[in-house]
């Protein structure tokens, strides 16, 4: 189970202070390209689940690497996300391929992911949906790791802060705390960005 903070910035000068607020405590800053999958007949979205690829290069290695992950069961209630989530590195070639040949990434035998999609999802065939870019600045703040993203849509720039936690109530008001004494506009998020990115319009 992945737990994640997610709280919503208004807009980029937002995106901007918070940034500059956080600049000493930078880590990296990840470029993320984010492709999605479902099954041709709509097995995973109908069991709410996503197949997915990220490509990732970031400021230390330009060198992409991949990651494809499986989520499932998705709930985001109060700022607060949980999800079901399985990761597991993909050659990026291979990754990239897949884009244009779907089928190619159900012929990886090697990948539990994919196992798990054919068996658990009964998924037979697979046609790409798309993505979106995100830029994702990381920072170690106060013992936690906050990622301030900004996702572009090809409707649209979402701006976002995440927080992977063990103790979500805890982390989510020393977060809203950074933000209030700072005077930074914030809002829960309700919506994941796969979730945006199939409305096709950005949160209100």
């Amino acid at each position: 189970m992945e737990v994640e903070v997610k709280l919503r910035l208004p807009d980029s000068s937002s995106h901007q202070k918070l940034s500059s607020l956080l600049t000493p405590f930078h880590t990296k800053t990840l470029i993320q390209e984010n492709v999605f999958f479902d099954g041709s007949n709509s097995e995973l979205s109908s069991n709410l689940a996503v197949l997915r690829l990220r490509f990732i290069t970031n400021n230390e290695n330009p060198n992409p690497h991949c990651v494809v992950s499986l989520k499932s069961k998705p709930v985001i209630s109060h700022g607060i996300s949980r999800a079901q989530e399985l990761e597991e590195p993909l050659d990026p070639t291979l990754g990239r391929a897949c884009i244009a040949e779907p089928w190619r990434l159900l012929s990886v035998t090697s990948s539990a992911i994919v196992q798990i999609a054919k068996e658990e999802f009964r998924v037979s065939g697979l046609v790409c949906l798309g993505g979106f870019r995100n830029v994702r600045s990381v920072y170690e703040w106060r013992g936690l790791k906050l990622e301030v993203d900004e996702t572009n849509y090809d409707f649209g720039t979402c701006y976002e802060v995440e927080c992977e936690t063990d103790e979500p109530e805890r982390d989510k008001k020393l977060i809203e705390m950074l933000l209030e004494e700072n005077g930074i506009g914030f809002s829960y998020s309700h919506l994941s960005k796969f979730a945006v990115f199939r409305s096709r319009k950005l949160p209100p």
